[in-house]
């Protein structure tokens, strides 16, 4: 079977594009937006609307296989490609890969994905967009599952030489701003891993002294207790800082580990992970911050995990720091990898190196790529992966969920039938 057309639309994602930047330096929360300038290059304000660009193949047969094309809510921050807006990168994606892609025999997926991942925009010198990558290799996997009429996940299966799980995968829900209402939702929903918290000032959500951070988790342990739907319920406790804590005690190693432990005491008997404690704004020296920080807390004897995420980006840097210990888990931030090829190089990689593989993403992407990837994570086996997209949690806890629910569905009908 061969791809006969490339069709491009563009379209809105489940939240913003914000800039980190902006939001450290103190910007004023306005209603659903900010008060101030912008600072990264490419933004026109703060908060501005998620794109995203749909890419369709029109097979030969007339079935259409499509991905999204697109990028992380902090897009331009810690090393990242630059802002994505679809009248920008629609041009791009027809001038440079719809060619490479027409009349192309759908026999390899792995081969296909990297040969597109690998496209060197000649005006730049450099690859082309992350989220071009992302989205068309979407497409491309459902396109080879079309042709070979089985499950995506079943494609990544037999390429990658992996067993599709046979249960459900810890899904993290993430609250946005709306910290404490939202943990409601996924306590209810028993969702595996919670609540994010979006920890990004150090002043209105750590405290300066970390004083807010340490009332909030000692407030969602007792939310959880209180309403846990059965005796069983346990998730794990996973907050991202941004960077806050490092800001707070100055990058001090000694105090930052002394708060973990308060943080560890006020969570227990849930596990505790803290994403993203320091950001040195730099790769190499956030990696060595990170290991160092690492190893602290293993020879203190404190049960928090530290999850790697800024400065952490594509698939060598999750290399580097696996090979590093600069965290227990690392962020695999799926639309900062490119190709979804890398999501499955990138899980397999932590899995074997010991470090815990932390299936991610954005809130700012769309149902279609969070379908994907539910089955890139039933087949390579995370140990945990994000709802998504939006911050509302109900929508991509849904997305996320059902689509895992399907695959499992779909195996057990066919291994009984057959």
């Amino acid at each position: 079977m061969k791809i006969d057309k490339v069709v491009c639309s563009k379209g809105r994602t489940g939240f913003f594009f914000d800039d980190q930047r902006a939001i450290k330096q103190n910007a004023i929360p306005d209603g659903a937006t900010y008060k101030g300038n912008p600072v990264t290059q490419g933004f026109s304000s703060i908060r501005q609307a998620g794109e995203s660009i749909s890419v369709m193949l029109v097979l030969d047969d007339g079935q259409i296989a499509y991905g999204d094309c697109a990028a992380v809510q902090y897009s331009g921050a810690g090393g990242r490609d630059p802002l994505f807006l679809a009248e920008d990168f629609i041009p791009v994606i027809e001038e440079l890969v719809a060619p490479k892609l027409r009349g192309r025999e759908l026999t390899s997926f792995k081969e296909l994905a990297g040969e597109i991942d690998g496209i060197v925009n000649p005006r730049t010198g450099k690859l082309i967009h992350t989220a071009i990558r992302y989205g068309v290799t979407q497409a491309i996997l459902d396109a080879v599952a079309k042709s070979k009429k089985t499950l995506m996940a079943e494609v990544v299966a037999a390429e990658y030489g992996v067993a599709i799980t046979t249960g459900e995968i810890p899904i993290f829900t993430q609250s946005g701003d709306e910290r404490y209402q939202n943990v409601d939702k996924m306590i209810i929903k028993k969702a595996g891993v919670l609540p994010h918290g979006l920890i990004n000032n150090v002043r209105t959500k750590l405290g300066e002294n970390g004083e807010l951070l340490l009332e909030y988790v000692e407030w969602l342990k007792n939310r959880v207790e209180a309403l846990k739907p059965d005796r069983d319920y346990a998730p794990v406790l996973h907050i991202d800082v941004y960077g806050t804590i490092g800001l707070a005690f100055n990058n001090d190693y000694d105090k930052m580990v002394a708060y973990f432990k308060k943080l560890e005491q006020a969570a227990a008997p849930f596990k505790l992970r803290i994403e993203g404690p320091v950001d040195v704004e730099e790769r190499t020296g956030q990696m060595k911050a990170l290991s160092e920080l690492t190893r602290r807390v293993d020879r203190n004897g404190i049960g928090v995990e530290i999850v790697a995420d800024e400065w952490c980006n594509n698939l060598e840097d999750i290399m580097y720091f696996c090979d590093n210990r600069a965290g227990h888990m690392v962020q695999i931030k799926t639309p900062d990898l490119g190709g979804i090829n890398n999501i499955i190089e990138a899980v397999l990689y932590c899995k074997k190196s010991g470090i815990g593989a932390y299936q991610g993403g954005t809130c700012n992407e769309t149902e279609r790529s969070a379908q994907v990837c539910v089955h890139i994570a039933m087949a390579t086996q995370p140990d945990q992966i994000l709802a998504k997209p939006g911050m509302g949690v109900d929508e991509g806890f849904m997305i996320v969920y059902n689509e895992m629910q399907r695959i499992l569905a779909l195996r057990k009908a066919r291994v009984c039938h057959d």
